[in-house]
């Protein structure tokens, strides 16, 4: 059993990282569609409708999806005072209790956007802008997905915690 979640726990860190990385195009192609914009805006007075819209939805996407990879990463934002204040014991004890909670808490927001997301589904709810895009349907189906990936990073984490095998734990900083 111990290798089985070890092995799951490998796969999961893969998984995290590849869309991790993989996300930051989705940066990248919101930067060359602001900039675009502001040419289109400014240099010629022909601004567009679906720029802004699209920028959004590709940075909340990107965001969404990170949170595996930054979880992985141990990079979340962490309050690095109470570290350098507390024994290593101490410290390791205490991530355990933020995964716990985190767990807990995305399971909890995983329920609650559950529904939101079916009926966004089922009715197909659009922007209501000029390009009246289906982004709130996308961005609630989204957010489950997220919710159940770093759900799936949270639980590979706690394999490592409890395996001693965590690597680098040292936080944001």
């Amino acid at each position: 059993m111990k290798r089985f979640l070890a092995g799951y726990a490998d796969v999961m860190d893969r998984i995290s990282v590849f869309i991790g990385q993989g996300c930051s195009v989705l940066f990248f192609t919101c930067i060359v569609v602001s900039a675009a914009e502001v040419v289109m805006r400014y240099g010629f007075d022909s601004p567009s409708s679906w720029s802004t819209e699209l920028a959004m939805t590709l940075c909340a996407t990107a965001w969404v999806l990170s949170v595996g990879y930054v979880t992985e990463r141990h990079r979340h934002i962490s309050i690095t005072m109470i570290e350098m204040l507390v024994s290593e014991t101490t410290w390791r004890r205490l991530r355990l209790v933020q995964m716990l909670i985190a767990a807990g808490a995305i399971f909890i927001l995983a329920l609650a956007l559950w529904d939101p997301a079916i009926k966004a589904l089922n009715r197909m709810e659009t922007s209501g802008t000029a390009l009246n895009s289906i982004q709130p349907t996308y961005l609630k189906v989204l957010l489950v997905v997220g919710c159940i990936l770093y759900l799936f990073q949270l639980s590979a984490n706690l394999v490592r915690w409890v395996q001693n095998t965590e690597g680098d734990v040292s936080g944001g900083h």
